[in-house]
């Protein structure tokens, strides 16, 4: 049986077109604005959560998923305040930076830069996407995908960046501009709380509020594998997500580094092809 929630989800993905939200289309659709499962993916949910949320078998939704269906379905904020108040909520603030969701677009901007490593990072520092030259710069991200408790938390943090304190200084004080953006953030507030009980050198950084955005800079880091590496950062805001960051980093050509870089995607990508054919 129907809900007025899943008759105002299905009345509103009927009104949102691929395009406006950079979802491929391929031949004829049969329905109007989005598929259920388009929606799905968009908002970071199964498909089959999504459909028993339209059919009425699903009446209890999270605040976070009804942010992420807003953002998905595009409501401004009377929309988004009667989507509450069908599913039996009340809203709490709106984050606009909450954005943890990259687009298709900037996936494949990503993969496409496959000579220099790229990442993505949400309003908190977590990566949120990366290419294979990233993820093997980095080390993968499988331990730890936030950069400031990789900075503060990894005991090889000092190691990996040579500069460590010049680094450290720096994270602080992009974190903090960030922060003062959404300072109710609950991630953000996360982070900061772990930061505050395991790192006093961060507590020392944190006490000094600078706030500086990232702007163009090099880096030293020290690869276990291709050694030390001078690498220059860019970084770009996501105007379609406010809160993210694209981070580009390039070494100059015809230097070490650069012979390093390249060594580093060859190794990556041998280990990637070994690992297919296993």
């Amino acid at each position: 049986m129907s809900t007025p929630l899943g008759e105002y989800l299905r009345a509103r993905r009927a009104q949102v077109t691929p395009q406006e939200v950079g979802v491929p289309t391929h031949g004829v659709r049969r329905v109007p604005g989005l598929r259920r499962e388009e929606v799905a993916m968009l908002a970071g949910v199964s498909v089959d959560y999504y459909t028993r949320l339209e059919q009425g078998r699903e009446r209890s939704p999270s605040p976070q998923v009804l942010d992420a269906l807003s953002d998905v379905l595009r409501l401004d904020d009377d929309a988004r305040l009667h989507l509450y108040r069908v599913a039996g909520l009340t809203p709490g603030e709106r984050q606009t930076a909450a954005h943890d969701r990259v687009a298709p677009e900037l996936l494949r901007l990503l993969d496409n830069w496959s000579a220099h490593p790229a990442i993505v990072v949400g309003r908190a520092y977590d990566v949120l996407a990366c290419n294979p030259l990233a993820d093997a710069l980095f080390q993968g991200f499988h331990r730890e995908r936030n950069l400031m408790l990789r900075v503060f938390l990894d005991p090889d943090a000092p190691t990996f960046y040579p500069d460590w304190d010049q680094v450290a200084r720096a994270t602080v004080a992009g974190f903090r501009l960030l922060a003062g953006r959404t300072p109710n953030d609950p991630r953000i507030r996360e982070v900061i709380a772990q930061l505050t009980r395991h790192s006093p050198a961060f507590v020392t950084l944190w006490q000094r509020h600078e706030a500086r955005a990232k702007r163009l800079e090099s880096k030293r880091l020290r690869h276990p594998e291709v050694g030390e590496l001078t690498l220059s950062i860019q970084a770009f805001d996501v105007r379609s997500a406010p809160g993210q960051e694209l981070i580009v980093y390039s070494a100059e050509p015809g230097t070490p580094s650069a012979d390093g870089l390249a060594l580093l995607g060859t190794l990556a990508a041998t280990r990637d092809r070994e690992a297919r054919q296993a």
